[in-house]
């Protein structure tokens, strides 16, 4: 399974049934289970824990050592999830003493020329179009989709579900379930086509936008909204998501506009 003409330092851990492409390079200290496809041209670097029935397509860059001027060559890792994908030129670095590893989730598609910096972590099924480029210490949630060419700020945590348009700048948190959209980047709506891909109810997709109602189109101030939102509404797992991600978000969330439609229509 492995071509002849691909570099495997004697050292590095791969399965039998792993197949490695012609030109391919696996340096030391690397990991990678069965059934997966390492294609002509990727280098994959120390510290890489690859899953199983993974793909790293050609010129894919895993593990390389951070950007990041105070690494001083710590034992860090970069870990990605079974059955993930990871397209051509993409690039993915591993952590630093901040968590000590970059981590991306099972049945995670990760376009081309995508870069995931150091000490990002992401949940299982996300999307990443291509050139999305993440900065170091970002978050993001299980079943996040982000649009080709965005940017995200360092240390920016992105909610589960949520969809975010390309080219968006991403400055602030984006609470989950919901669309972020325009320039500079605003509430668009909940992703309710999104959810409802996802086995969402349109009764559980219509709970999720009362709670955005208030926060974001009430016209009252975040804390009181969250205030209200507790009170008013009953306690669902996506109202407590919710209201947990925005008190503990630490840039913020960004900023809301009026004039959406969320509700769902039967």
């Amino acid at each position: 399974m492995i071509q002849p003409l691909a570099y495997i330092h004697p050292q590095a851990k791969i399965a039998d049934n792993v197949i490695v492409e012609p030109f391919a390079i696996i340096h030391k200290n690397v990991e990678i289970e069965e059934g997966t496809w390492v294609g002509s041209h990727a280098v994959i670097n120390e510290g890489a824990r690859i899953g199983k029935n993974c793909k790293i397509y050609p010129g894919a860059i895993i593990s390389a050592v951070p950007q990041d001027l105070k690494f001083e060559g710590e034992e860090t890792v970069c870990v990605i999830g079974d059955n993930t994908t990871v397209r051509e030129y993409a690039t993915v670095h591993r952590g630093t003493r901040d968590r000590y590893k970059t981590s991306v989730g099972r049945n995670c598609l990760i376009m081309e020329y995508v870069h995931i910096a150091h000490d990002c972590i992401l949940g299982d099924n996300v999307i990443l179009s291509n050139t999305v480029q993440l900065a170091g210490h970002v978050t993001v949630d299980e079943w996040a989709i982000v649009g080709g060419g965005a940017l995200v700020h360092q240390f920016t945590r992105i909610g589960s579900h949520a969809m975010i348009q390309g080219g968006a700048l991403v400055r602030k948190d984006i609470p989950p379930f919901i669309k972020a959209g325009r320039e500079p980047l605003v509430y668009a709506g909940v992703n309710s086509i999104g959810l409802r891909r996802r086995g969402f109810s349109n009764e559980k997709i219509n709970e999720v936008a009362d709670v955005y109602r208030i926060i974001y189109l009430a016209g009252k101030g975040l804390n009181k909204a969250l205030d209200d939102v507790e009170l008013s509404l009953p306690p669902s797992k996506e109202r407590d998501e919710i209201v947990n991600f925005i008190r503990a978000s630490e840039r913020g969330i960004m900023k809301g506009t009026l004039g959406n439609k969320e509700t769902v229509e039967e």
